[in-house]
């Protein structure tokens, strides 16, 4: 796997990134408004991912749309990124876009390396996830979710559930006493992605050491 480091690499909050081309091709536009609305100083350690699908699914799934279906790479790559936080005295925040929100969001019932999580459009409708999220623990203090308002008016069965998987799941962080936000941003699933998750990192860091 590729790692891109961005930012200060000193500085003591560290956002970790699972990414794509895509993602890399939007990351100055992220980390400008990062820096905007997080008024912060933070690396970015962005983890291109081999095979998105594969990489960043918790447990093996049908396809959903096309031909290739989900594997269960996630406690691998997951490994691989414990690796990146070593320095104890920095503080750890992980977060992606899609599927790299979902696992984003996984990663965090894992371990307790992670001060916040960043699910920005995390694919929730994947099957068993939001069982999963009400048989486990949130071990991350801040969670940050959103979607676009238009992600649910699709008409893959499957992928129109998002919406009320997220909100169900917001409300379960939120019985957990879990510092949470949910928020709507204008627009399908690929509208603005770079800017969306610049919001979520950019919220973590506004309110690390927040009681």
């Amino acid at each position: 796997m590729q790692i891109v480091h961005y930012g200060n690499l000193s500085a003591s909050t560290v956002l970790i990134q699972p990414v794509d081309d895509h993602d890399l091709e939007e990351m100055e536009t992220e980390l400008n408004e990062i820096r905007k609305q997080g008024k912060a100083d933070f690396q970015l350690i962005a983890v291109k991912v081999d095979n998105w699908n594969q990489d960043l699914s918790p447990w093996e799934a049908s396809a959903v749309f096309g031909r290739e279906g989900f594997g269960d790479g996630a406690g691998e790559l997951l490994q691989f990124l414990l690796e990146q936080c070593v320095d104890r005295r920095k503080t750890y925040y992980i977060g992606g876009y899609s599927l790299a929100g979902l696992f984003s969001l996984w990663a965090a019932y894992q371990t307790d390396i992670f001060a916040g999580v960043a699910a920005v459009s995390p694919s929730v409708w994947f099957p068993g996830f939001l069982q999963y999220m009400k048989e486990h623990d949130m071990r991350a203090k801040s969670v940050y979710l959103s979607l676009g308002n238009r992600e649910e008016r699709t008409r893959n069965p499957l992928m129109a559930t998002v919406g009320d998987c997220i909100r169900e799941g917001h409300n379960l962080l939120e019985m957990q006493k879990i510092r949470t936000v949910l928020e709507w941003n204008p627009g399908n699933h690929f509208k603005d992605a770079g800017i969306r998750t610049a919001k979520g990192f950019a919220w973590l860091i506004r309110n690390q050491g927040a009681e």
